[in-house]
């Protein structure tokens, strides 16, 4: 799902993200002048296979992942997809995205304002009375938007003791085949107080976009998932891109996903995690794709295929002190190259996926292993910068540049 901070067990819910701002990707001085920050492309992708296979020696089973310039596409795999087999990885694997989710979310919600169906300064209480209450929250304080780039200050349901206790561990392995709905997720959340008043600062939390779902099914009478379908993936022909429902079943071709599920380090036995029911992530996680698919979506995003320009600014636009937008956040490598994306991170899952501002360089990628993200920064800077000795020195760039 994508959770930043709290309660995130050792590799899951949301790694992906959380370790990316400690590692590879840098800011760059230079690149503080203006513009869009894009540096040329690196020729090749070896740079990138080679960081794929790292990953896989520091103990995740395989990794699978594309890349799109304008000279093509490369596809690159490492490890394997069945640890009981020793079948590797497919290049065309599809995957649980997590937390990708949102930015399709994100887009929905955009397309609904332009339509005016909806207006993203709306308070929640307009479309969702009474539902966000108790312990201090108060629908008629926070605005759409605010749920959108993560300033709501709404408790992230999955910092919720009990909730954690049934659905992640030590319950989730009893409870991963139950049926979760998105109102149970919002009662967790409303059970704890908000992190901040409403406005003031960033705070991820995935019951936001439980929320903005559930404000998508009011303003257009529909579901989540039809909307999703009927605007997105229908139209840029997303074959591998499933919204699954309450289905427990991962559509071929696909991979084994793994976890220890568990908090505890030391942790060494793996679990086949592949089969679980969607329901218990749903517009905050549930969607399944493959990394062709990302690619194709991030990079029409980009490029204003399904959003205005006033649309694509506003999702673009971030808070103060913060680098995610209206689910999408902001990167920059080392390089100078700046990337827009998301990462996704949920039990037998890591993954992210970006590309350039002009959609022209898109790249994404998945790990079957959910217990170290290890290595996801450097693939992500190899793609963008190439090989480690071409790239600026310590010296000579700015300070890390986290997602949040």
């Amino acid at each position: 799902m994508g959770a930043r901070r709290g309660r995130a067990y050792t590799g899951v819910v949301g790694l992906a993200s959380v370790a990316l701002a400690a590692t590879a990707f840098t800011a760059p001085a230079q690149a503080s002048s203006g513009g869009t920050g894009d540096a040329p492309a690196p020729s090749g992708h070896t740079a990138t296979q080679q960081a794929l296979e790292a990953i896989v020696r520091g103990g995740i089973p395989g990794v699978t992942g594309q890349a799109v310039t304008r000279d093509g596409v490369w596809k690159g795999t490492a490890g394997v997809g069945n640890l009981k087999t020793g079948a590797p990885r497919g290049a065309e694997d599809r995957f649980r995205i997590a937390s990708i989710t949102k930015t399709f979310v994100a887009t929905v919600m955009l397309q609904l304002e332009s339509e005016g169906r909806l207006d993203l300064d709306d308070r929640v209480e307009k479309w969702l009375p009474g539902v966000v209450r108790g312990h201090g929250h108060d629908g008629r304080k926070i605005t759409v938007r605010q749920l959108l780039n993560h300033t709501s200050g709404v408790f992230d349901f999955i910092n919720d003791p009990a909730y954690g206790r049934k659905y992640l561990e030590p319950g989730f392995l009893k409870h991963r085949f139950d049926t979760r709905t998105p109102q149970v997720a919002v009662a967790a959340a409303m059970a704890n107080p908000p992190t901040s008043a409403p406005g003031t600062e960033y705070a991820y939390s995935n019951t936001n976009y439980v929320l903005a779902a559930l404000i998508m099914e009011e303003a257009t009478g529909s579901t989540y998932e039809h909307e999703v379908r009927e605007r997105i993936i229908k139209p840029l022909k997303l074959r591998a891109t499933v919204m699954p429902g309450n289905s427990s079943l991962m559509p071929k071709p696909s991979s084994r996903a793994y976890s220890k599920v568990t908090r505890d380090p030391a942790a060494t036995r793996i679990y086949d995690v592949t089969l679980q029911n969607a329901s218990q992530t749903w517009a905050e996680g549930d969607m399944i794709s493959s990394a062709g698919d990302l690619n194709r979506f991030f990079g029409a995003l980009m490029r204003g295929k399904l959003l205005s320009a006033t649309q694509l600014k506003a999702m673009k636009t971030t808070p103060p002190n913060s680098d995610y937008g209206l689910g999408i956040e902001r990167l920059t490598a080392s390089c100078g190259t700046r990337v827009w994306g998301h990462g996704g991170g949920w039990i037998g899952s890591l993954s992210y996926a970006m590309t350039t501002e002009d959609g022209s360089h898109s790249f994404a990628f998945n790990l079957n292993g959910d217990w170290s993200s290890a290595g996801m920064g450097e693939a992500m800077e190899a793609e963008f910068c190439g090989p480690a000795a071409d790239r600026p020195t310590a010296a000579t760039t700015g300070k890390p540049a986290g997602i949040n």
